[in-house]
């Protein structure tokens, strides 16, 4: 069941760094897209990215319960897990309610996205703690596979 865990680790890790890393923030760089289009884009690609996060979440975790891991892999799963929550349960709604405002009025919305929300850099820095958490957690969930 290790190996099952490291490569949905990996997957998991892969879709963060694509998402949230080169799509979101290359989004709004090209041609023609509006702060409206924007956002109704963000939007609909982090809502399926909360989605599968959260089953691929689910099934890391089910395989560490089922072949538990040493410390290690099991407190960078752990903090992964308790990440997405944050995110999932408390920041995600609040950038939703933004968003919601922004595309309700658009002639009262920021210039562009230079004026984030204290909640964007509370989601990415969260997703910077993300990262090598899962990381971690891909890299000693393998090694203990091959010790296994």
């Amino acid at each position: 069941m290790g190996a099952i865990g490291t490569a949905v680790v990996f997957i998991w890790l892969g879709m963060v760094l694509a998402i949230s890393f080169i799509e979101a923030p290359l989004k709004f760089r090209a041609p023609g897209i509006t702060l409206q289009l924007g956002l109704g884009i963000g939007r609909l690609v982090f809502q399926a990215l909360n989605v599968v996060e959260i089953v691929l979440a689910a099934l890391v975790l089910y395989a560490v319960a089922t072949d538990p891991p040493g410390s290690v892999p099991l407190a960078a799963v752990g903090v992964a897990v308790t990440v997405l929550a944050v995110q999932s349960v408390f920041i995600r709604p609040r950038l939703r309610r933004r968003s919601d405002a922004v595309l309700a009025a658009p002639s009262q919305a920021p210039d562009g996205m230079r004026n984030r929300s204290f909640a964007h850099y509370v989601y990415a820095g969260l997703e910077v703690v993300k990262v090598p958490a899962l990381l971690a957690a891909g890299i000693t969930l393998q090694a203990g596979s091959a010790l296994g």
